[in-house]
């Protein structure tokens, strides 16, 4: 057959028209609730619903004329015009249906976006999913004469993996008050866990005295005593009744990579609980990837879920200026401006990455620069705070450095060209893991080896510099410079 009768095209239309409505107006609802616009999320929402319906007609393999009819019906002017010019025998064994059965296995990106919001919030949106997604598995079912075991088979498989995603958050059936796949009167992980309790905060001189104990960092150890400094009078003056101006906690660390900017930023999380600025101190790390969706809108509602998840604590953003560049970082951005001004006492956000990016980053939104006005540079590592990395690797894994291997050690250190992308300590912790591992090599073949022998690097154990050995870089003020492992 070339094409197929009215009655089937429309088959799929009523239910495809409501799904993309009322999962639309849910997707509008949550969008709100960050006070962004979702965009061209509608698109998703096409997209979302083809899958369903596709889905079901690749389910048993056999993708009748009928069913690729009302596909090209129901989603050519909806999805591409491209497709609503295809003929069955066209569409069918493309990818665009072949292998779309394996779809249903796994909830959606979308679906757990609304379970998640239904758990912290009882909004009703995964359940309005879920009914309107069964509509259009049933129809797409329905769209032959005969509807096969692989069908039903299939239509079982969708209502468990919807309905077990909103068990495992801890949902409830609506109507019955129930477990929504097992039908038990309570679920067995309560919808919000109950968290164990936090340890006391740690004494802010304690906290003080870990940042101290740190290689280098003379100038970051100053600037975050001059930060912690400010909010201890801030809150002495509160407590005598006097003015204290409003400032921002939140901060920009720029540097190269492994120069103790994660390091810092948990101790700094640790003192902010200390002083009573965040509540719980946690540290959530995250970068790009953690904020940015594939489509318009789904960056908004990723970001807002990654700041919520930091609640109470410090959101450290790796490589932050990143976010400006390519597409939809901006929509990152601009939600985290929001978000930062919404709650701005719940979440204290540091922004990290190289100098220069990070200047241009803090350009891409007008409300950046007053929402981070302290910047915390970390220099590169000198030789000697290298060596003491390497130092403090040893004495913690019962290692010793012969005096050959010592003067090895800082040779290539000395030998590493300082620029941008430099690995500071994460280059001292990969020499000295190349150490062991050559160590062991040379163990492995020695008869009884004694403990000094298991114990021992020699210079062999440490390589060769990458080049020649430059004297100047070795010693070039150890006072006053930073790093941290």
């Amino acid at each position: 057959m070339a094409g197929a009768p009215a009655i089937t095209t429309s088959t799929l239309d009523e239910p495809v028209e409501r799904f993309i409505a009322e999962t639309g107006e849910s997707l509008d609802q949550l969008a709100r609730s960050v006070g962004r616009p979702l965009g061209e999320l509608g698109h998703d929402v096409v997209i979302e619903a083809y899958n369903i319906a596709a889905a079901f007609v690749d389910a048993d393999v056999t993708q009748t004329d009928d069913e690729l009819s009302a596909l090209i019906h129901t989603f050519g002017g909806r999805l591409d015009d491209a497709l609503g010019k295809l003929r069955p025998s066209q569409l069918r064994g493309t990818n665009l249906v072949s292998g779309k059965h394996d779809w249903i296995a796994t909830p959606s990106a979308l679906f757990a976006l609304l379970v998640d919001a239904d758990r912290k919030g009882d909004t009703g949106l995964a359940w309005r999913y879920y009914d309107n997604a069964m509509h259009i598995a049933h129809a797409a079912c329905a769209l032959d004469t005969l509807t096969t075991e692989e069908e039903l088979q299939a239509l079982e498989q969708f209502r468990t993996t919807l309905l077990g995603a909103m068990e495992a958050a801890g949902l409830r059936n609506p109507w019955t008050g129930r477990t929504p796949l097992t039908g038990r009167e309570s679920p067995e992980t309560p919808s919000a866990p109950v968290a164990p309790p936090l340890p006391p905060a740690a004494p802010i001189e304690q906290l003080l005295a870990e940042l101290d104990a740190m290689i280098g960092l003379a100038e970051v150890k100053a600037q975050v005593r001059l930060v912690t400094n400010l909010i201890r009078v801030g809150q002495l003056r509160r407590e005598h009744h006097l003015p204290v101006p409003e400032t921002s906690h939140h901060l920009v660390f720029t540097g190269n990579p492994g120069t103790g900017k994660t390091t810092v930023a948990r101790l700094v999380a640790q003192i902010y609980r200390t002083l009573r600025v965040l509540e719980k101190g946690q540290l959530v790390e995250t970068d790009r990837a953690g904020l940015v969706a594939g489509y318009v809108g789904q960056t908004a509602l990723k970001t807002a879920a990654v700041f919520q998840s930091a609640s109470g604590g410090l959101l450290l953003i790796d490589e932050a200026y990143a976010l400006a560049e390519g597409d939809f970082g901006q929509e990152a951005i601009d939600t985290l401006v929001k978000l930062i001004e919404d709650q701005r006492n719940a979440v204290v956000v540091i922004v990290a990455g190289y100098p220069v990016e990070m200047a241009d980053f803090l350009d891409a939104n007008p409300g950046l620069r007053s929402r981070f006005p302290r910047t915390i540079h970390f220099p590169d590592y000198t030789t000697d705070e290298l060596l003491g990395i390497f130092d403090g690797l040893c004495k913690e894994n019962s290692y010793v450095l012969t005096p050959d291997a010592r003067d090895r050690v800082r040779a290539v250190f000395d030998a590493e060209p300082r620029g941008k992308g430099f690995g500071n300590g994460r280059l001292a912790r990969n020499l000295f893991e190349a150490a062991m591992g050559r160590q062991a090599s040379r163990i492995v073949d020695v008869t009884n080896p004694t403990e000094s022998d298991l114990c021992t690097l020699s210079p062999d154990d440490i390589g060769e510099p990458a080049s020649p050995a430059s004297p100047a870089a070795g010693s070039a003020g150890s006072a006053g410079s930073t790093g941290s492992t």
